[in-house]
């Protein structure tokens, strides 16, 4: 807080550092504060960036160990936009301190910021993506393979994450092309193979693969699968409305009933039900039939009670009493007859 005018840090977007010993105490510091800032999109308050500028004067920033800025560079590649921080390490002289090829040869900006918008869209599809494996890649783009190598084992990583970073982008693509062969042509078959892959692989692959018919299927997936399986529920509900108990033979037909729907089958509500009718064999009652019989019996009914009040009135059935008889024309070849001369 600062006492001056009552603002909080946030509230002016700044940075602090606590004490003038900050940056002596832990160099490293001169790393992170610019990664703070830029993740945040702050400046520096002006005590802490006079500081940071002392710091750099008295050499300091030389001091930082390799384990160090390995661990800077580690947490970096987690941040969902690495690149304002790199700028920013340029800007202070301080990519050299991580490794002078890296400050020779520059970050690949252009891969990052790829990367950041396919983590923008796995994001938006209900995934949850870490990245930091194809974004430390990306932030060494530029490198060879051997400098890729020399540069992750002298920031102190350990062997085995180091041939786990430079095998990555082999795996992925061995991913792609089966993720592309025939035996996953079926949507429902290529569904599967997707939800296991790694999203970290997933999000390498949106951002960098040429293969045209994977990053077909995967975009499918997030786009358009997805959105299907989440709306599962509404069929297990539909299936149990028509009468179906659950246990696995119900768990079996939602599952066909999604494949189903992956190939755009099922799209409106009686186009589901007649078709989870014929997956679980379960017949519509009969119900047209039921009232045709119902309105059948009615009618009969009704005739057996005019039968019985004509009875009742000492009348023929089903024909009408002489006195109506009189009053009604009778009408041959289409003319009427002309009713009979009273009597006087």
């Amino acid at each position: 807080m600062d006492p001056t005018n009552g603002l909080s840090d946030i509230e002016r977007g700044e940075v602090r550092a606590l004490t003038i010993h900050s940056f002596t105490n832990q160099p490293v510091r001169l790393l992170r504060v610019l990664r703070f800032a830029a993740r945040m999109g702050f400046k520096l308050e002006q005590r802490t960036q006079e500081w940071l500028e002392l710091a750099m004067e008295r050499d300091l920033h030389h001091s930082i160990t390799p384990e160090d800025a390995g661990g800077e560079l580690r947490a970096l590649a987690r941040e969902e936009q690495p690149s304002g921080t790199l700028k920013s390490w340029e800007e202070h002289g301080l990519m050299e301190i991580v490794h002078p090829v890296l400050a020779k040869k520059k970050p690949d900006y252009e891969a990052i910021n790829q990367l950041s918008k396919v983590r923008d869209d796995l994001m938006m599809a209900g995934l949850r993506p870490r990245l930091a494996t194809p974004m430390l890649l990306a932030i060494l783009g530029r490198l060879k393979d051997r400098e890729q190598s020399s540069l992750l084992g002298k920031l102190g990583f350990r062997a085995a994450e180091t041939d786990a970073i430079l095998s990555f982008v082999e795996d992925a693509e061995a991913s792609a092309k089966e993720l592309s062969g025939k035996k996953l042509n079926a949507p429902i078959d290529a569904y599967k193979f997707i939800e296991k892959l790694p999203v970290d692989r997933l999000g390498y692959l949106l951002a960098e693969t040429r293969n045209s018919a994977a990053l077909s299927k995967i975009k499918a997936y997030l786009n358009k699968w997805r959105p299907l399986r989440a709306g599962i529920g509404t069929v297990r509900e539909e299936l149990t409305r028509i009468g179906m108990p659950e246990g696995p033979k119900f768990d079996a037909v939602v599952e066909q009933m999604f494949a189903l729907q992956l190939n755009g089958r099922g799209k409106t509500p009686e186009e589901r039900e007649k078709t989870l009718r014929k997956l679980s064999g379960i017949k519509e009652a009969p119900k047209q039939k039921e009232a045709k019989g119902k309105e059948k019996k009615a009618g009969k009914s009704s005739e057996k009670a005019h039968d019985a009040l004509m009875k009742m009135q000492g009348k023929p059935k089903g024909k009408p009493s002489p006195a109506a008889a009189a009053h009604k024309p009778v009408v041959k070849s289409g003319k009427p007859v002309a009713k009979a001369k009273r009597k006087k």
